[in-house]
């Protein structure tokens, strides 16, 4: 048995305490508790004093796509064009081997380890990229198996049966700790009959799904109307779009996929009507506020998504389109923004914030009842933040500190599983 203390232990479903420590035996918490307790339960155990730091759960980054992390910056000549930008991704990811796209996913886990991320929600075209980088670092996840673009109903019967194999494939070498999920691209991408047969599967066999929805104005435009810049790419390849004529929410829900409580990316467009089907049919959101403002797609409205009881994690989205993986900057990012919107009529606290990157992000991808807070019984999934800089003294409100006054590259030590999985040593 080990113990770990430092000035603040934040085990998110309880209130901050001050010098904490946490008490791991295994793989498992046994305790949290103020130091002096802990130390005198535990006589026995071996103790690791972090000093000027935070104890924290380990941050859950519920929307990723590991398998691009080659492309970091590759794609940003196009970003002001998101039509070029899938286009011109897809292509990229073309000439990329199966090892190309295992080095990145590998690639992409380290840096998240080192910013303190130890749960991944990501979706990958090849699937067993981001699932062997897992698996390699000894980081923990759901990877949710993408389809290709299937916009058309007469091949739906067949793009089904090839994802589903691809599916099985990759679930005969889940782990306790890597599972997997399915991922229909989008409303826009993917066609009516094809969501359907998703959904009713994964209602079926109690698969998790995950799908961009309400990305952009333009997925708005083209679901409501058939217009703007993806019916380009429709002309382009002569396929067929029927426009079901109302928002891309509202599509899902017809379609029998928000029945099966998916992780929804984005949710940049909803509307008032929208967050109503989310909340009513326990669906969550993966909120990636930064690569959503890369793209100038405008801001989710978290603060209405929070105060309707929808359950909203943080994801970095790909490095493609963001650039980095830190859940820090991520939340920071999250709440200033959502203070800076027209309709805002309170502020996002750093509390939520917090809350967001941990049991939050479990929540969205179903593993609450595992990590995402530090309690007895749990995952010692955990994340250790020095607060020695000049930037973070004094520490008046610890939550403050940690979401407005650090970054990733402030993460001492992240564990996974009561197993150390990175280090700073410098």
């Amino acid at each position: 048995m080990k113990i770990l203390t430092a000035d603040y232990v934040l085990p998110i479903s309880s209130e901050p305490i001050p010098r904490g420590a946490v008490a791991v035996e295994g793989e498992k918490i046994v305790a949290v508790d103020a130091r002096a307790i802990i130390i005198e339960k535990f006589p026995a155990a071996s103790l690791e004093d972090f000093g000027t730091a935070a104890i924290l759960p380990g941050f859950v980054n519920c929307h990723s796509h590991l398998e691009i992390t080659s492309m970091r910056g590759a794609l940003d000549s196009v970003e002001h064009d998101f039509t070029a930008w899938l286009m011109r991704l897809t292509a990229l990811r073309a000439d990329l081997s199966d090892e190309d796209l295992v080095a990145a996913a590998t690639l992409g886990v380290r840096e998240g380890l080192a910013a303190g991320v130890t749960c991944f929600g990501d979706i990958g075209r090849s699937g067993f990229a981001g699932f062997e980088g897992l698996r390699a670092c000894g980081a923990r996840g759901i990877v949710f198996q993408e389809t290709n673009f299937s916009p058309r109903d007469e091949t739906a019967a067949d793009d089904f049966a090839a994802l589903i194999e691809k599916f099985e494939a990759l679930r005969r070498s889940e782990t306790e700790m890597v599972r997997v999920g399915l991922s229909p691209h989008s409303p826009y991408t993917v066609s009516a009959k094809l969501l359907s047969m998703l959904a009713e599967f994964a209602r079926n066999s109690g698969v998790r799904l995950s799908i961009h929805a309400a990305e952009s104005r333009d997925e708005n435009e083209f679901l409501t109307a058939g217009s703007r810049y993806f019916k380009t790419i429709y002309d382009r390849e002569q396929w067929e779009w029927n426009s079901p004529g109302c928002s891309p929410i509202e599509h899902l829900a017809r379609l029998g996929v928000l029945d099966a409580k998916p992780l929804l990316a984005h949710c940049v467009t909803v509307s008032d009507s929208d967050l109503e089907l989310i909340r009513d049919s326990g669906s969550s959101v993966a909120h990636c506020p930064k690569s959503n403002a890369k793209f100038g797609h405008g801001y989710a409205p978290l603060e209405k998504m929070l105060d309707a009881g929808i359950v909203v994690g943080l994801g970095s989205d790909s490095v493609a389109s963001n650039n980095i993986c830190d859940l820090l900057e991520e939340g920071r990012f999250a709440s200033l923004v959502a203070r800076n919107r027209v309709d805002t009529e309170r502020l996002i606290a750093a509390e939520e914030i917090l809350r967001m990157a941990t049991l939050g992000g479990a929540q969205a991808l179903a593993m609450d009842d595992g990590i995402g807070s530090l309690e007895p019984g749990k995952q010692a999934d955990i994340t250790i933040i020095s607060l020695d800089s000049h930037a973070q003294q004094p520490v008046n409100e610890i939550a403050a500190c940690v979401v407005f006054s650090s970054s990733g590259r402030d993460v001492l030590s992240t564990i996974v599983a009561g197993e150390e999985r990175y280090r700073r040593t410098a």
